[in-house]
């Protein structure tokens, strides 16, 4: 008996993530996502991959900038700082996107028209 009980909590709590992926809220979430992912990540893969490139195929980063600091020294510790950066961005954004998917989550669970 307290096992049939236990069952149907269970069941009440699960989430019909069909019916979640098809409500528009939650495609205006993916999109949101999407929009904020697409660009931070080209971004840093442009940066990463600029310094190996820069390096290998000219030699204006090797000139000095900062007394014996060349270019090279600075643009390496931009992606230091730019890993960083990129970093507390994201788990800022992902903090909003996580409130976001619950409230989807409870405004299905609670039966609302999600339209």
């Amino acid at each position: 008996m307290a096992l049939e009980k236990e069952y149907q909590q269970q069941k009440e709590k699960e989430v019909d993530y069909v019916k979640v992926a098809n409500s528009p809220s939650f495609k205006k979430f993916m999109k949101d996502k999407k929009k904020f992912i697409v660009p931070w990540t080209i971004f840093f893969l442009i940066f990463y991959f600029l310094l190996p490139i820069l390096t290998t195929y000219t030699t204006f980063l090797n000139t000095p900038a900062i007394g014996d600091i060349s270019w090279v020294w600075l643009f390496a510790f931009a992606q230091f700082v730019m890993t960083w950066v990129l970093c507390m961005v994201y788990v800022k954004k992902a903090n909003t996107f996580d409130k976001q998917a619950d409230k989807i989550i409870e405004k299905i669970q609670k039966g609302g028209n999600d339209k």
